[in-house]
């Protein structure tokens, strides 16, 4: 057992002492009462009272004993110990008697007497509690054995006491003529005795397993009581006998044992039953059955000696020893016979079993081993040459580290040590996975469960290699891209986390890269998204090709790659950063170069966003703060690599709250509609007006919430005050046009809000159904066209808008790279030129002449043209020199409220540089315009 084992299968010493101290006092009280019986107490008085009062409390205290612990013990023994303690008040009632003859009265015992009838009645009480506790046979056959052994022990002593004393009493009480109750007394006490003795020599080896200490101290108390009994019946002592003598101390101890018995058995029991201890020592059962198979032969010798000594003593052979020793023969003929019966079905019941585990064992298809405690296998089944392909002969003999994987063998060992080490009863079987050498010299994944098996090991083991393998499969398929077999997120973000936290947890140069692949959108909605994932194939074969041995590349989803680049121990910040901005700037030119897929040719960029590693970071915000740089990366441009800076957390916390803003202004009605005059470039007259969203603060200022409506992506924070926008300017204009304003309102609206499947094709008509507002009185101002919106999902949106009476205007034209498709292939009305163009047409020979050929290309195309942005007269002046038609800005007005809008319209006309007379109001004017000056306000209010 194990050093941790034995320590806890110590006892306390507290307890050890508790334990002690009875048996103590019992051998104190039991020895001394053994000098007082042999130095005659002092006197004969005292001698005969403790003789025979003394035996009468020491019997009282055993029977009151186990009556106490008959109570507390369970419905199986209970009636065991209450006969014993029956028995054992008789017994006190025997010496109460003989007591009061001989201390109180002063006068010899009679015989027969009311002791006798009191001793008489000890034996039977006592039989039947052993025949309680013992094993109560399962056939038939065992209770006839166990009847045979009783009368073979039984039969034995008696022939053995008839011919050394009780052959003499019976003859004594012949010639002395006795009567038949003293004869029948002189005979009555050693027959208990020796049935008495018979029963617990052959109870001793059928004992129950309950309490079985206990069961032992009240045998040995009863064989010390009958021992004491058969002295005192011997014809030589009987007639000296006094009480007080040294024969009356092995009753007292008897009486006492059995008192202590079920109570001092029960501490042992208590301690030696708890669960650390070591397991119970079983070396005396095959003892004791080597006993239990003697006694019908010990018992048979007894028997033999009874008679030899009548033949050497020269005495006449009694008829009761002929008789007994015949009958003792005859049993024991039977009883051999019967154990030869069963003998004969055991064997046939082992062979049998044999031949069927043996059948299981060979038929087995996992691999039984016997390891001697040396690691020699002494046993290989026949499975072995169809799990491991090599005979079971060739591996008896070996040893078992021989077969095992040198890098599995110490992980092994220590295992077995350490099942070893541990107490069978915790720990019954163990289990090891280890690889094994097959007759190919492959290795096998084999599992193995290990028992104890005489001091050695007995393995069952099993091929697990297909197992192991489709587990690897799996662990492999959960961390890595099915479609390009990269590390996926989650493999990818445990890498970060052990870079982080490895040895150099505080590299600086350690940087996740994040790659988004510019145009790939585009790939899939030209020549299929088959030829899509051949190029994010080929894309990621170029990324794991052009990181370094020890980094890692990963697909994150879609087309959305990364890369772990572990820092090199440098601590200059500025030779790092130079140094992975190069690695990801060949990055980013190796995924831009041409992509052979099929037939065609295809282009892709890279946007790459850097993040470096710094104290005490996580791994999630290392991988945001790339993915940071990353859009910013595609905001700047694209095709570019961009570093992680704090300003973009902070720009990204900025946003979030000035959304959360913009839904409680929504929702708490702090919106304001504003409309601007569209005019007419040679009249003055106004033509339009341009809805445009201010936001009021608590003050009572307008603010232009410029802050949501120059976003480049249209999110969800912006579509709501689109809707918002939207409808309030279709209402206002519904309400000018019954007050008999009829002019016409333009609302600016991007791509992308258009395509939003949250505004279908008849929401704008039911719009301006459910406020009676005629379709051409409005008109949408597309903004330029996104790179990521599909102009044919555009190009037929606005062919249905323009099909119920919708006039399209394009926005900011000469400002976006796709201007000239939108013009090719968009339905468009109007053209508004860019307030950036507007700004410097005067003072910019360049701009001019841009602006000018914008401005012939829509004369040219049959449109009209609105200048954005005209905020003083020279710009009217060149404007309206260009040819445009309109204008918009500070030149004529800025944003109006309702009232002052109503009454620009009463005027009628706006002063116009240089204008020769002037013309009326346009009722509706010819052309519907949107968006307005973007003169705003750069600070919104906090």
């Amino acid at each position: 057992m194990s050093a941790f084992g034995a320590l806890l299968a110590r006892p306390p010493l507290a307890g050890s002492r508790a334990g002690l101290l009875p048996q103590i006092l019992l051998v104190i009280v039991c020895g001394g009462y053994a000098v007082g019986a042999a130095t005659g107490w002092g006197s004969p008085e005292l001698a005969l009272f403790m003789g025979d009062f003394g035996l009468s409390v020491a019997a009282t205290i055993a029977a009151v004993s186990c009556f106490l612990y008959a109570r507390a013990s369970g419905r199986r023994l209970r009636p065991a110990w209450l006969l014993f303690s029956f028995s054992s008040l008789m017994a006190a009632g025997g010496n109460a008697v003989w007591g009061w003859y001989e201390v109180v009265l002063g006068l010899p015992v009679p015989t027969p007497s009311l002791a006798d009838l009191f001793y008489l009645c000890f034996a039977p009480p006592a039989i039947v509690g052993l025949l309680v506790l013992a094993k109560r046979p399962v056939t038939r056959a065992g209770w006839v054995c166990l009847a045979l052994d009783s009368w073979l022990i039984g039969g034995s002593l008696l022939t053995l006491s008839w011919s050394l004393a009780l052959a003499h009493t019976a003859q004594v009480a012949n010639v002395e003529d006795a009567s038949v109750a003293r004869a029948a007394l002189s005979l009555a006490y050693p027959l208990l005795d020796i049935v008495l003795v018979s029963m617990v020599l052959a109870l001793h080896f059928r004992r129950v397993n309950a309490n079985r200490s206990a069961v032992n101290l009240a045998i040995a108390a009863l064989a010390l009581t009958v021992l004491s009994d058969a002295v005192f019946t011997s014809p030589l002592l009987r007639s000296t006998y006094r009480s007080g003598q040294l024969l009356d101390a092995g009753w007292f101890a008897g009486s006492l044992l059995l008192a202590y018995a079920p109570w001092g058995a029960r501490r042992v029991a208590s301690r030696s039953d708890r669960p650390f201890g070591p397991p119970r020592a079983t070396t005396s059962r095959p003892i004791a059955g080597s006993l239990a198979a003697l006694t019908p032969y010990l018992a048979a010798a007894v028997c033999t000696l009874g008679i030899l000594y009548n033949v050497v003593e020269g005495r006449r052979v009694d008829q009761v020893v002929v008789l007994t020793g015949c009958a003792v023969v005859l049993a024991l003929v039977v009883r051999q016979g019967i154990m030869l019966l069963d003998n004969i079905t055991l064997t046939q019941e082992l062979a049998q079993k044999e031949n069927h585990f043996r059948s299981l064992v060979q038929g087995s298809s996992d691999v039984i081993m016997i390891a001697a405690p040396s690691g020699i296998l002494r046993y290989v089944s026949p499975a072995a040459a169809g799990v491991y392909g090599r005979e079971a002969d060739d591996l008896v003999g070996s040893e078992l580290a021989s077969v095992i994987h040198p890098e599995d063998l110490g992980g092994v060992v220590h295992e077995l040590r350490r099942f070893l080490a541990t107490p069978p009863h915790e720990e019954p079987t163990t289990r090891i996975e280890c690889r094994f050498r097959s007759g190919t010299g492959d290795w096998l994944n084999v599992e193995s469960t290990v028992n104890r098996h005489h001091g050695g090991l007995l393995l069952n083991s099993r091929d697990v290699t297909e197992r192991v393998r489709l587990q690897a499969q799996l662990q492999h398929n959960a961390e890595h891209d099915p479609l390009t077999d990269l590390p996926n997120r989650a493999l990818f973000t445990k890498r970060v986390r052990q870079a982080l936290g490895g040895r150099r947890s505080g590299d600086p140069g350690t940087a996740v890269l994040f790659i988004d692949l510019d145009g790939f959108k585009a790939v899939n909605d030209t020549i299929g998204h088959q030829a899509g994932d051949e190029l994010l194939i080929q894309a990621a074969r170029r990324l794991a090709e052009s990181v370094r041995a020890g980094d890692t590349a990963a697909r994150l989803g879609g087309d959305e790659f990364a890369a772990l680049i572990i820092g090199d121990g440098t601590r200059d910040q500025a030779a790092r950063e130079y140094q992975v901005h190069d690695i990801a700037d060949r990055l980013r030119l190796t995924l831009s170069q041409p992509y052979r897929i099929g037939a065609s040719e295809v282009r892709v960029a890279a946007s790459i966003g850097v993040a470096f590693a710094e104290p005490a970071i996580t791994p999630t915000d290392l991988m945001r703060n790339a993915d940071l740089a990353m859009y910013r990366a595609k905001a700047g441009g694209k095709d570019r690599v961009e570093l992680y800076a704090p300003q973009m957390q902070a720009d990204v916390v900025r946003r979030s709250e000035l959304a959360a803003r913009l839904r409680t202004a929504l929702r708490d009605g702090e919106f304001a509609l504003l409309h601007q005059p569209v005019v007419h470039l040679a009249s003055g007259s106004v033509a339009a007006v341009a809805a445009q969203a201010r936001w009021r603060s608590a003050q009572g200022i307008l603010f232009t919430p410029a802050e949501y409506l120059r976003v480049p992506d249209d999110s969800d924070r912006t579509a709501e005050l689109g809707r918002w926008l939207l409808e309030e300017a279709v209402a206002q204009a519904a309400d000018r046009a019954r007050a008999g304003h009829p002019v016409s309102v333009s609302v600016r609206l991007s791509a992308g809000r258009l395509l939003d499947k949250t505004l279908p094709f008849g929401s704008i008509e039911a719009l301006l159904t459910r406020h009676g507002l005629p379709s051409g009185a409005l008109m949408i101002e597309v903004a330029d066209s996104d790179p990521r919106v599909s102009f044919d999902d555009l190009e037929q949106r606005l062919v249905a808008l323009r099909r119920i009476g919708v006039r399209i205007a394009l926005d900011g034209f000469g400002s976006g790279y796709a201007a000239i498709n939108a013009l090719r292939r968009l339905p468009i009305d109007v053209l508004k030129l860019d307030r950036g163009l507007v700004e410097g047409v005067v003072e910019s020979a360049r701009l001019h002449k841009i602006t000018s050929g914008l401005l012939r290309i829509a004369c040219d195309l049959g449109m009209q043209s609105v200048a954005d942005g005209v905020d003083v007269p020279e710009q009217v002046l060149a404007l309206r020199a260009m040819g445009c038609t309109h204008g918009q800005g500070m030149a004529f007005s800025g944003p109006l409220d309702e009232y002052r809008l109503r009454r620009a319209l009463v005027r009628g006309e706006f002063p116009v540089p240089g204008a020769t007379a002037a013309r009326p109001v346009l009722a509706g004017g010819s052309i519907p315009l949107l968006a307005g000056s973007h003169a705003e306000t750069p600070i919104p209010p906090t």
